[in-house]
């Protein structure tokens, strides 16, 4: 089985590299133009429920059926959501977040390892799902976030855990022949003009 694993497209706050996590933001007009339509034609994709996804899921799959999973989405990161690093750069909540790795909790928002298994939790239900059923193709849209969370559990050749993150309108093919020891990685794809 194959799984296409992919990023949402840009956003007004992905574009002024501004943190946006749980905020539930649209693809922005440059984001919406810059996408196209994938050659791949799943009868389902599987996307995170925010806003973002679920239109990136439509334009590049617009026949599919899609399912949203509330588990799939991005990470929480609280108070530091809508701001720039720039901007938080005197924070020492921020700085003490950062000099973590980013794994400490964000202040009101989720710690890196809870949101990983949250995400891992539900994609490896999804994984065995579509092999026990025998399907040829697991297509998910949905975070940088969550490809970060999965590949860094899964992927090979093994990377760093930011190492994983595509850009956004872009993504991964995985081979799932090693399921559930590893994601065997095929080809980066991009969805971008």
């Amino acid at each position: 089985m194959l799984i296409w694993l992919i990023r949402h497209g840009a956003t007004p706050l992905s574009e002024a590299r501004r943190y946006q996590g749980a905020l539930d933001t649209p693809l922005s007009p440059n984001g919406r133009a810059a996408l196209h339509r994938a050659r791949l034609e799943p009868e389902k994709v599987y996307t995170s429920p925010m806003l973002r996804a679920r239109e990136t899921a439509a334009l590049l799959f617009p026949a599919a059926r899609q399912i949203p999973i509330a588990d799939l989405r991005e990470m929480d990161f609280g108070v530091f959501e809508g701001r720039s690093a720039a901007e938080m750069a005197s924070d020492s909540a921020y700085r003490a977040w950062v000099e973590s790795g980013c794994t400490a909790p964000c202040p009101m928002g989720e710690a890196r390892d809870a949101f990983s298994a949250r995400v891992c939790q539900v994609f490896a239900s999804l994984a065995d799902e579509a092999l026990a059923a025998g399907e040829r193709e697991l297509v998910v849209v949905a975070h940088g976030g969550t490809q970060m969370a999965v590949l860094g559990r899964w992927g090979r050749p093994e990377r760093d855990y930011f190492a994983w993150c595509s850009a956004v309108g872009a993504g991964c093919v995985l081979d799932a022949s090693a399921w559930p020891e590893a994601l065997t990685l095929i080809k980066e794809i991009s969805f971008t003009e």
